[in-house]
């Protein structure tokens, strides 16, 4: 990597406002500037996978600072809050953007809100060089509680693509920080938009096509029906969806 493009990927942006007092004070209280590379990545990477909660922002093109004011956010907005880590850490990272079949959102989604979704959703991690190579880091979007209420629900399973997750291996996911990839909606992609310093060239590319009114009924009202679906799920109450066999609470608990 050239010095300028090391530059380019370590710069704050509008959205990776990582000067922002609320992620400046985090990394000081947690003394992540202190300890070896290494180390420093996997703190970064398994505060925004388990600390910050799988759910859904009002928008993807939101600021690092304010998906930690949140706690909680979705791939797009939890790759903007690592990336702000990481930058204000000194690594170098930069953002893979694709789109996603609903599908892997199909159980989380309302099947009434399901139907009129768009067929892609936009999708995106963050790449880091590690030992060489660029690294791919995925698999923070769900945090560890709702990831083992799926386990739970789909044993014996190895496929899963729907409820917030896609991929092959349920039971051992790849999703722990070990210097290589990291995976959890990989196998619900659809295509690949390419490469991208920083969201905000991504998100001035590529937005979610809702429309006008799809969009004010996302932010106002299916979100927040979303994100009461993924904390039930969290407890352990899986609903049902069409061709997949939920929890045994599931017809207990609608939605």
């Amino acid at each position: 990597m050239t010095t300028q493009e090391n530059h380019a990927l370590l710069r704050p942006t509008q959205l990776l406002d990582y000067d922002h007092p609320s992620i400046r004070d985090l990394i000081a209280a947690r003394g992540w500037a202190d300890l070896p590379p290494f180390e420093r990545i996997g703190a970064a990477y398994d505060f925004v996978r388990d600390e910050v909660a799988f759910g859904y922002n009002r928008d993807d093109a939101v600021p690092a600072s304010v998906v930690l004011a949140d706690g909680y956010g979705q791939c797009n907005t939890k790759a903007t809050l690592l990336m702000a880590l990481l930058r204000a850490l000194g690594v170098p990272c930069r953002l893979h953007g694709f789109t996603i079949h609903k599908a892997l959102q199909r159980g989380v989604v309302p099947e009434v809100a399901y139907r009129i979704a768009p067929e892609e959703i936009l999708h995106s991690w963050a790449e880091i060089e590690w030992d060489g190579r660029w690294v791919n880091l995925e698999g923070f979007i769900l945090d560890a509680a709702f990831l083992r209420a799926l386990q739970t629900a789909f044993a014996g399973r190895s496929s899963l693509c729907a409820y917030g997750a896609g991929t092959d291996c349920l039971k051992a996911p790849d999703v722990a920080w070990t210097g290589r990839d990291t995976y959890i909606q990989r196998t619900g992609i659809a295509r690949d938009l390419g490469l991208y310093d920083d969201p905000d060239a991504l998100y001035a590319e590529h937005r979610q096509s809702f429309g006008l009114v799809r969009g004010l009924l996302y932010r106002h009202a299916i979100r927040h029906w979303m994100n009461r679906r993924v904390a039930k799920i969290r407890q352990g109450r899986v609903p049902t969806i069409p061709g997949e066999a939920g929890s045994v609470d599931a017809g207990k608990h609608p939605a």
